[in-house]
């Protein structure tokens, strides 16, 4: 018999919190849970609900048969979940026996490593704070004034300002066969939506700096600065950046208040106005997967929306970056339903993901949002291909597959960066030849 709850299991444990401490994650563990039956499925389902209560916390948002399921579990309740686990016959390893001494691990070696990669003061082969990255920005306008420009999206809950770097040529766009054309199309690329995911601003800087620096100097990258505008938002949601950082590195969501007093923020990737708060989101505050209050409840995602708005005649290509599985995905996230546009999609898909393994052998898998990981809606890229007809419309799970997690050691940032612009430099090969060359 599949137990469904953690009744009889578990007791709820009041304690206080210090809310200016950073919080501690020793002896917290990463397990991963290797589920084979339905009944399991609905048993872990239903746990996921409320795992907040007991410190327990799914780093995947996947619950299916033969998928593994990440769960990091808090000290006091890692007995209790391993009855409730062999009860209901679900085996599992242990991928990290204490999460806070790697948390610890890694500030250390953040503080001590020297870099292998510096370049105007700022190490691309480091994690950095906001102001670091946004000072990064305006270094960037400094040093390539012919190329690049910083802009403004808006301002967040707590009153942080969303910046991004717009990396643009003079050049006249043209044709393979000589002849000019008129509008130049552009790019967006975002990361950090969910703000414990670090690799994301990490790889977005790294390759932002690669077209930059290699500007006239590498003829693929020449070509395609040439070819195409690009916007790109290092950190989206800076207030939850700005929390990992001081408060808990492990925080995901945005930081507003809401109808829980004792829970903050929403998933400000399940926030979006399309298909809003159906399959794959929840209306619990307190859940990591929480809609918000209505759509674009949200500040950041309703600004950055907006800016995309007014520029979607000219956007043909947005990426929100992710970690971590090394997924490369297309719309549908709401509906396993195709769309029409999904061979054309997939297909872009393919071609980066091929490009990007031949620099390390890094596999990737894709297809569309819903498939290959689960249904989820209100997503950032249902919403641009839905609701703005940017076709060419991802999310991308970068690195790693599960040893690391969200804890990705900056050892890995520079790989990532390379191997992703690599994808992305393919990518954009398939995207000028449908947009510039064809008619789709």
């Amino acid at each position: 018999m599949v137990v469904l709850s953690f009744v009889g299991l578990f007791l709820l444990v009041a304690f206080g919190i210090d809310v200016n401490a950073y919080k501690s994650y020793s002896q917290h563990q990463l397990w991963r849970l290797n589920v084979t039956t339905d009944e399991q499925v609905k048993g872990l389902t239903d746990l996921r609900r409320k795992a907040y209560e007991f410190n327990i916390n799914f780093w995947s948002e996947d619950i299916r048969i033969n998928i593994p399921v990440d769960v990091s579990i808090g000290p006091k309740s890692i007995r209790d979940l391993h009855e409730y686990l062999s009860l209901n016959k679900i085996n599992y390893d242990v991928i990290m026996k204490d999460i806070g001494s790697m948390i610890d691990g890694q500030k250390l070696l953040h503080q001590f490593r020297p870099s292998n990669l510096i370049a105007n003061d700022f190490a691309y082969d480091k994690y950095h704070p906001l102001d670091e990255i946004h000072s990064w920005i305006d270094t960037m306008v400094q040093t390539y004034p012919s190329l690049a420009t910083s802009f403004i999206v808006g301002q967040s809950y707590e009153n942080r300002t969303i910046k991004g770097l717009k990396i643009s040529s003079n050049k006249q766009v043209m044709k393979r066969d000589g002849t000019p054309i008129n509008k130049k199309k552009a790019v967006w690329w975002d990361g950090g939506i969910h703000s414990r995911e670090w690799i994301s601003p990490a790889t977005n800087i790294y390759i932002a700096y690669s077209l930059l620096s290699n500007y006239g100097k590498d003829a693929t990258i020449t070509h395609f600065v040439d070819q195409f505008d690009y916007y790109i938002l290092p950190v989206f949601n800076v207030d939850g950046y700005v929390y990992t950082w001081t408060k808990d590195r492990l925080w995901r969501k945005t930081r507003s208040k809401t109808s829980n007093p004792r829970c903050f923020g929403a998933d400000p990737n399940r926030n979006w106005d399309y298909h809003w708060c159906e399959a794959g989101a929840s209306r619990d505050p307190c859940d990591e997967t929480y809609c918000g209050s209505k759509a674009f409840s949200e500040v950041e995602t309703a600004q950055v929306a907006q800016f995309i708005s007014d520029h979607g005649d000219t956007i043909v290509h947005y990426i929100n970056f992710h970690s971590y599985s090394q997924y490369w995905m297309s719309p549908w996230g709401y509906t396993t339903t195709k769309p029409a546009q999904f061979k054309l999609q997939d297909d872009g898909s393919a071609v980066a993901v091929q490009a990007l393994g031949a620099v390390f052998g890094t596999k990737y898998v894709h297809g569309s949002i819903a498939t290959v990981v689960y249904v989820s809606s209100g997503s950032s890229a249902d919403w641009t291909y839905g609701k703005v007809n940017i076709t060419f419309s991802y999310g991308v799970e970068l690195r790693d597959t599960g040893k690391y997690g969200f804890l990705l050691p900056e050892d890995q940032i520079i790989p990532s960066g390379q191997e992703t612009l690599a994808g992305e430099l393919a990518l954009l090969r398939y995207i000028e030849e449908h947009v510039y060359e064809k008619d789709f």
